[in-house]
């Protein structure tokens, strides 16, 4: 019998590979079923088997004892950067903290507030913890709060370096807009537009996914990304989707997601962001959109009448007292649901647990949603958002990612069903190995061609120099300590 740490961290191992443990997540009949006592095995990057003992030939069996053996988990609102939403969890309104830039600033110039290097280096940093958390494939999120304008080819290419050099499976390009809200006097925020940048960041994005398409074998796949659907205009939309529709891609595009969109879309256009989109016909299947938690009943029909897809992403949303209503409402309309993190932590199992507390609490019942729903979503959901049969799911031809959950953890016993176990008890810290394509990307906590705790270091310190500029791009520019002041009073001053 071998031992997980026999594999080598970063490769795939040569010849088939049997996995044993005591759960097996398996898929029969279009629906996910537990198999105890089950076995997975890896041909290359695909999956050859997935059910009870495989009798044919295999270079090596590894039992993982009491463990789950799961699809990988899909996040397509994956945090790629620092998470700057950490200031605003006890510090508003955005206007007054840094989130929403003052006139001053618009004036002066906006500018980078991080190097290259910087922003290389926080993507590289952000796909580890994806994969320490179980997810194997993602569409990355970042803010622009702190950018000059938009995302930059030269920081993607380096995205797509690291996902190849690491082991995940992405779905990205760099984000842009023709506009972002301004701080025009406190509490009154205007949308001011600049057409020719939206155009160049989306020209940008479509020569980067035609470069990049299918690279570090089949890992690398593109999508467009405007970046919300307030900052954007009918041409940058338009030409949008047209641009997807040509590069058969999808594009993802946050919408219907809070108060100050909602007051914005409707000041500009006299209606909500769906009703908007639908009048002007690009509302498809090819749409993704986070996080519907600000959605009408009529902006959920019109995403069920059209295919779009909704990315739900609990955890930010409740740290700011907003929540879906409901999960069961978009179930019952046939609403694809796929999962998004969009916070750190990076922890998609924490997710889960908050999407079904949320779930249940906003319609009022405990039947409302089940474990295995919010489960679904972050497996066959993102896939099928993604138009992806071969992934979300073990079963014979899917591709082989694959994330293997701890059942041993001492704070989950007694553990009973292993998906109820895992969503209402668990958290991304027992995710023991991850698969992807067939390669191990992440054992025990490590990450191949990453040192984390020398990275962890370097981005503490890399965020604290982001926070040292917050005073100017805040309305006034007041000095930090006053634009995020310690939960109690720090006795003899900062630390």
């Amino acid at each position: 019998m071998t031992a997980l740490s026999d594999l080598a961290l970063g490769q795939r191992p040569k010849g088939r590979t049997a996995l044993t443990a005591q759960w097996v997540l398996g898929h029969r009949d279009g629906r996910h079923c537990l198999i105890p006592d089950g076995e997975v095995v890896i041909d290359g990057g695909a999956i050859l088997h997935a059910g009870g003992r495989f009798e044919g030939e295999v270079a090596r069996r590894i039992d993982l004892g009491r463990a789950l053996i799961s699809p990988g988990l899909i996040d397509l609102d994956a945090l790629s950067d620092l998470d700057t939403t950490l200031l605003a969890i006890d510090h508003g309104p955005g206007w007054a903290k840094g989130r929403v830039w003052p006139r001053s600033y618009v004036e002066r110039g906006p500018y980078e507030m991080y190097a290259p290097e910087e922003l290389a280096f926080q993507k590289r940093f952000a796909f580890a913890q994806l994969l320490l958390n179980g997810i194997t494939t993602a569409a990355p999120i970042a803010s622009l709060f702190y950018r000059e304008w938009g995302e930059t080819v030269a920081e993607f290419e380096a995205a797509a370096e690291a996902a190849g050099d690491l082991g995940l499976r992405v779905y990205l390009s760099p984000a842009y807009r023709s506009g972002g809200m301004v701080c025009e006097a406190p509490g009154r925020l205007e949308a001011v537009f600049d057409e020719e940048p939206g155009m160049r960041g989306l020209a940008d994005a479509v020569a980067f996914i035609g470069a990049q398409e299918g690279g570090h074998e089949g890992l690398i796949r593109g999508m467009l990304a405007p970046d919300r659907v307030e900052t954007c205009t009918e041409a940058l939309l338009r030409r949008t989707l047209d641009a997807a529709r040509d590069l058969n891609c999808k594009v993802r595009l946050h919408m219907a997601q809070g108060e100050m969109e909602v007051a914005a879309v409707r000041k500009l256009h006299g209606t909500t962001a769906p009703g908007w989109l639908s009048g002007l016909g690009l509302l498809s299947d090819r749409l993704l959109a986070p996080h519907a938690t600000n959605a009408t009943d009529a902006d959920l029909d019109l995403y069920a009448a059209h295919g779009v897809s909704v990315i739900h992403c609990p955890l930010v949303s409740a740290r700011f007292g907003s929540v879906l209503r409901s999960f069961r409402r978009l179930k019952d309309r046939g609403i694809t649901i796929a999962m998004g993190t969009d916070t750190a932590p990076a922890d998609m199992l924490m997710n889960l647990m908050v999407g079904l507390l949320t779930a249940r609490i906003a319609d009022g019942d405990a039947a409302a949603v089940k474990s295995a729903d919010l489960w679904d979503a972050a497996t066959l959901g993102g896939a099928k958002a993604l138009g992806r049969s071969d992934l979300g799911r073990l079963q014979p031809g899917a591709r082989a990612d694959i994330a293997i959950f701890a059942l041993d953890d001492v704070p989950m016993t007694p553990a009973i069903d292993p998906i109820t176990t895992l969503v209402n008890g668990g958290s991304g810290k027992v995710t023991k190995a991850v698969f992807v394509d067939g390669r191990l990307s992440m054992r025990d906590r490590q990450v191949a061609g990453l040192d984390l705790a020398a990275a962890q270091a370097r981005a503490q310190v890399q965020f604290d120099g982001l926070v040292a500029k917050y005073p100017d791009r805040t309305w006034g520019h007041p000095p930090v300590d006053e634009i995020f002041p310690a939960s109690y009073p720090v006795e003899g001053g900062a630390p």
